[in-house]
């Protein structure tokens, strides 16, 4: 596993043996990055704060930060993919940029400050990308019109919680994107919190 463009550009990144983490694949990663930095959905990667929910290895922060990103938040609860994702930040010498916060992503604590972009890749099949969302909404992590990002398994559903609109679904082998877009106004905020 490598970081695939930017400043950091076939850096090779720690990875646990077994499966302790499922790391996006170099190739999801390239396409996925793709679609933010050139696609039709007005994206701005450079200096933006990103939020790496289910974080893993840092995979996906990591190559934000390579390309432009300006700070990234890595939440991981894992002690053993945290060793590994503490590794990796130093890797890449990004210890100024990362903040980790040891957390569960499906019950996260009130942020510090609210990200511009968040990427969600939770265990497959275990149904955390919606509560996750739901986190991260209800305690201040995203910006009015932020996107996220969540990969899950090709077969898993998916609807997403009220206030998140689905503005792009890819398919690459035996997994699905979805890129959503965050409306933050009273009334979603409201109907997300009694979901």
């Amino acid at each position: 596993m490598r970081i695939i463009a930017g400043k950091h550009r076939g850096r090779r990144l720690a990875a646990p043996p077994g499966r302790t983490v499922r790391p996006s694949s170099d190739r999801l990663r390239q396409a996925l990055f793709n679609i933010l930095g050139h696609g039709k959905h007005d994206i701005e990667l450079e200096g933006a704060t990103v939020v790496d929910a289910f974080a893993g290895t840092g995979a996906l922060g990591l190559e934000a930060l390579s390309r432009g990103a300006g700070h990234a938040i890595f939440i991981e609860n894992n002690p053993t993919a945290l060793e590994h994702l503490r590794e990796n930040v130093a890797i890449c010498g990004e210890g100024e940029q990362a903040n980790i916060t040891r957390a569960n992503a499906s019950s996260l604590p009130p942020a510090r400050a609210a990200c511009d972009l968040a990427f969600l890749d939770p265990p497959y099949r275990s149904d955390l990308g919606v509560p996750a969302l739901i986190s991260l909404a209800n305690q201040g992590w995203l910006k009015p019109r932020s996107v996220c990002t969540l990969e899950i398994a090709k077969a898993e559903q998916f609807l997403p919680p009220s206030g998140f609109e689905v503005i792009d679904e890819r398919t690459y082998g035996g997994a699905r994107v979805f890129i959503l877009r965050w409306s933050d106004t009273p009334a979603t905020a409201s109907s997300v919190a009694n979901r």
